[in-house]
């Protein structure tokens, strides 16, 4: 009985990419009292894993929290396995905006105290007492009331990239850290005010909602399934979109676009731009906004050390690190005296550029065969060496080298060398070594572009 993942990321990216078949990414929550959480981890991961589902869950006694990738053709299979739980019948799936195949590589589940971290005691107030659910034509028009204080109850990062005109984005790390201070803030308008909250999903505005109104409030409402059913109404229904910019998501898009506005800078030079990276310093993983032209000079590091340290033997990066706890692996923190350009706290809900026509799925749509993955790169030289494992490889072809940090980048095959000679033609088991122009890393695989 297998109950936990035996493929790595980046061979479960490369099974997806030959299988070539579409799937969608999706998140739901719900509230739920479930005995046995264990057992029903188990049951979830052998059911889910034989549709070939991934994504990262969070079960607890309260319920569950999901965000997921599922194969297209499994949905029917899928929504099955849901429905054998009472509490998970007719559930609302949250689909994303913008789909990518690779937005989860690993099925994840994990049992925890709670399946959102907000500090509370559910025992001091009703949890069932929630605030009102407006969908999004009932969201638009009570922004536009006067008498509404509308707060975005997610993290710094998430409301830097894009948010709600006019609402409150608090400078905060942790959903945790968010309730006190907006209760404080708006204690003097208790009974006046509508007090509309949003997050991603709706999940967290769930618990919020009830404990707001055990506060006293009077008048809460929360926005239905939060920013990801938001956007999907607004272009079902042709409504104008209140949310400004791009929704942050916890999955490897780190993003979806919503509207074509840009409200955010990046966080080294201060030009205009939406997204996010990860340091390449795996000592540091801090997450930051990096405009293209500052991930092509710092190979996408957040400051001068960090860069420095990339290019250490891998044996001193990893001493570097040893015995140090790091703290800012993916989505935690994301603040540092080097990133002189970081907003966060009061936004402005003016646009400082108009994002250009992409299509997130563009790796997806090229069709591409897996030739290589890299065994080395010089850096002084800019020469990368790949071992070819699959067909063969030309002068003049068309490739794509690719990884997590490196992102997708094509080039046409001018010069190669085997064996440290000069040829028009690798075979498989050659050694190529050929000049790239950026740097590449050993998670990288090297692709003949076809067509």
């Amino acid at each position: 009985m297998q109950l936990y993942n035996t493929l790595s990321a980046d061979e479960r990216a490369e099974l997806i990419d030959e299988a070539g078949k579409q799937r969608l990414t999706l998140s739901f929550y719900a509230y739920a009292k479930i005995e046995d959480p264990k057992e029903f981890r188990d049951n979830l991961f052998i059911a889910w894993n034989a549709l070939d589902a991934l994504g990262r869950i969070y079960v607890a006694h309260e319920g569950i929290n999901a965000q997921m990738s599922i194969p297209a053709e499994n949905m029917d299979a899928f929504r099955e396995t849901l429905e054998k739980y009472d509490f998970m019948k007719d559930i609302r799936l949250n689909v994303a905006v913008d789909q990518d195949d690779h937005s989860f590589l690993k099925l994840t589940i994990k049992v925890r105290h709670k399946i959102v971290a907000d500090g509370l005691n559910d025992e001091t107030f009703d949890v069932t007492k929630k605030g009102i659910h407006l969908k999004a034509k009932e969201f638009n028009a009570i922004l536009d009331d006067p008498n509404t204080i509308v707060v975005d109850f997610r993290n710094h990062y998430e409301s830097e990239v894009g948010h709600f005109k006019n609402a409150i984005t608090p400078d905060v790390e942790t959903f945790r850290e968010s309730l006190p201070i907006i209760n404080e803030q708006l204690k003097d308008f208790k009974e006046t005010k509508n007090l509309v909250m949003y997050c991603t999903g709706g999940i967290r505005c769930e618990k919020a909602s009830a404990y707001y109104k055990h506060q006293g409030f009077k008048n809460v409402y929360q926005l239905e399934g939060g920013i990801i059913n938001y956007a999907k109404q607004i272009q079902e229904e042709g409504l104008e979109s209140k949310f400004i910019g791009k929704n942050f998501v916890f999955d490897n898009r780190l993003g979806e676009r919503i509207t074509d506005d840009v409200v955010s800078q990046c966080h080294q030079c201060g030009k205009p731009c939406d997204n996010h990276t990860n340091c390449a310093n795996d000592g540091c993983h801090l997450l930051f906004i990096q405009c293209d032209e500052c991930k092509a000079a710092m190979e996408n590091c957040c400051s001068t050390e960090c860069h420095e340290i990339i290019h250490l033997p891998l044996a001193e990066q990893v001493k570097l690190r040893t015995g140090k706890e790091v703290g800012n692996k993916v989505f935690r923190k994301g603040k540092s005296e080097n990133l002189k350009f970081k907003l966060s706290g009061e936004l402005s809900d003016k646009p400082l550029a108009t994002a250009p026509k992409t299509d997130i799925r563009q790796k997806v749509k090229i069709k591409k065969v897996l030739l290589a993955k890299a065994e080395h790169y010089y850096v002084k030289a800019k020469i990368a060496l790949f071992i070819i494992e699959n067909q063969e490889l030309k002068v003049g072809d068309k490739i794509m080298i690719s990884g997590p940090t490196t992102g997708n980048q094509e080039l046409i095959l001018e010069k190669m060398f085997v064996e440290g000679k000069e040829t028009a033609l690798a075979k498989v088991g050659d050694k190529v070594t050929f000049e790239v122009p950026f740097r590449v890393r050993l998670s990288d695989k090297l692709f003949k572009v076809l067509g």
